[in-house]
């Protein structure tokens, strides 16, 4: 089998595109400077991003470079089930809208950083918190490692190619580079190249709607050329919900889930006011239109019969079907444009990435570092650590893909939207004036957890969908998260129930409003 072909022109283009935005996340330091010895200016910005910058932030925060690759490469494998992803990113947008500006409002009052730190003030237990500071970071850690497969299939794409260590220097490159810029600059350094990377990713997405159908000869003859059996979903059978429960309950689970990982939170209070979340619940559903036309790639891919090219078997061969969207823009566009796409695909890892390192760092040394191991740590002792954890979550990452296949990756990354799913009655029901007892949500929390698991478990990791039999031999295939997710809330608000008949609430149980702004 032949090796991928150097792509000189693209290659080029796209080391001056990594390097222009490797500057900017240096010059990051020196936008709205504020006080980097501080928790609250490194790991959140100072809280001053307008409605125009947390656009750009959580858009290049919800839309990685795996989401560049996976999702149209799932089109391209598996066909329509692949386009659940476009109702879950509408869905995700009302509940920014109606929940999270009031925790914005409650975490901005109390100078709660972290929503770990939220749920311990808002229940005063420390037991629900650490568990929910766990599993943000359990979840969060094969999220960054999904960038790092992102990017090997870029790097792969522009022919780069070694032996041993130099196989792996572009990631160590990329990892050092990353690691650089957020120890200096902390939040601002993706704020500011998020805006970079969505142009790029923007510019690719509508050329692709544009030139690659006139490449193919129109839309009619994409969809002509793809199997039929891709184009919708088969339809159930007697006693089944077949594909229609997983893709219900696909893009259902994943909304709700999406706002609880920490780097979502991270972005979320980093806003410089509610109402520019509620701005930006109005302005993101603009990158559901994008990822549309992202999925359609997908079967642009089929239609050019990219993964019968020889000059792409390699990687197909190593990279299955996420290799099909690099070899649609290597077969369609010139070397220029290709490596345009490439630098987008690269940078919107790096942007998310940079988050989430940063989120796990905010939350170990917040609710884990200072509740727990150092309480009396100095503003300065708490950022250094936050720093420190920061590069230590990506060296793991980066650990995490070089020792291992990028299908374990993908495999974590399943458990991590099981269990962050879990955390979501502590943080959302905590909202709300529901009598709620932390020992309740504790038990949910750990019930979600076991059931969640066990789901994932039984299909050896390699699917998110469990089969739930029910009554009569009715099989409900469907997302374990959410199945697990019903499990926790039964536990929980029962549990609650039981302990507020047995023993009178606290005033903290009875009004809510007590302690928090609503």
């Amino acid at each position: 089998m032949a090796p991928l072909a150097l792509q000189p022109v693209a290659l080029a283009v796209f080391l001056v595109l990594f390097v222009f935005v490797t500057v900017l996340g240096f010059m990051g330091a020196r936008w709205r400077r504020g006080d980097r010895d501080t928790l609250h200016e490194w790991g959140l910005g100072g809280q001053r991003f307008g409605t125009l910058i947390s656009w750009f932030l959580l858009g290049g925060d919800l839309y990685t470079a795996y989401t560049f690759v996976a999702v149209p490469a799932l089109v391209f494998g598996a066909g329509a089930i692949g386009f659940f992803a476009v109702p879950y990113t509408i869905i995700i947008y009302p509940i920014l809208f109606t929940v999270f500006p009031r925790l914005w409002r409650i975490c901005k009052r109390h100078g709660y950083l972290t929503a770990p730190e939220f749920v311990r003030g808002r229940f005063d237990s420390p037991a629900l918190s650490l568990a929910v500071a766990v599993t943000g970071i359990l979840a969060t850690m094969p999220y960054i490692a999904l960038q790092l497969v992102g990017m090997q299939v870029v790097i792969a794409a522009l022919g780069i190619e070694g032996s041993g260590i130099w196989a792996d220097a572009p990631l160590f490159v990329a990892f050092l580079v990353l690691a650089a810029f957020t120890y200096t600059s902390g939040l601002r350094a993706p704020a500011i190249i998020a805006v970079v990377k969505d142009l790029l990713i923007y510019a690719t997405v509508i050329a692709a709607a544009i030139v690659i159908p006139m490449h193919l000869g129109g839309w009619g003859k994409i969809f002509a050329s793809v199997p039929a059996a891709k184009l919708t979903l088969p339809v159930p059978g007697a006693h089944t919900l077949g594909s229609y429960g997983a893709y219900a309950t696909l893009a259902l689970g994943s909304a709700l889930a999406l706002f609880l990982y920490p780097h979502s939170m991270t972005g979320i209070l980093a806003a410089s006011g509610s109402r520019v979340l509620k701005r930006n619940a109005a302005l993101l559903p603009i990158y559901s239109l994008m990822l549309g036309v992202l999925a359609l790639m997908g079967f642009m891919a089929l239609a050019e019969g990219v993964s019968k090219m020889p000059q792409f078997a390699a990687g197909f061969a190593q990279y299955k079907g996420n290799f099909a969207v690099p070899a649609l823009l290597l077969a369609a566009f010139p070397g220029w444009f290709a490596g345009v796409a490439f630098a987008a695909i690269a940078i919107g890892a790096l942007v998310p990435a940079s988050i989430m390192s940063i989120a796990t760092a905010n939350i170990f040394t917040r609710d884990i570092y200072r509740a727990f191991l150092k309480p009396q740590a100095t503003d300065a002792q708490e950022s250094g650590m936050a720093k420190l954890v920061s590069l230590l979550v990506k060296l793991g990452a980066l650990m995490f893909i070089l020792v291992l296949p990028a299908s374990t990756a993908i495999q974590f990354q399943l458990l991590g939207g099981i269990w962050i799913i879990q955390t979501l009655p502590a943080v959302m029901l905590g909202l709300s004036r529901m009598r709620l007892r932390p020992g309740a949500l504790l038990a949910g929390w750990a019930s979600g957890m076991v059931v969640g698991t066990a789901m994932a478990a039984s299909t050896a990791f390699k699917s998110a969908i469990f089969p739930l039999h029910l009554a009569g031999g009715f099989i409900a295939p469907g997302y374990a998260a959410l199945y697990a997710l019903i499990v926790n809330l039964i536990v929980s608000l029962l549990l609650s129930a039981v302990l507020n008949a047995l023993r009178k609430p606290s005033r903290r149980m009875l009004d809510p409003a007590a302690r928090f702004e609503f």
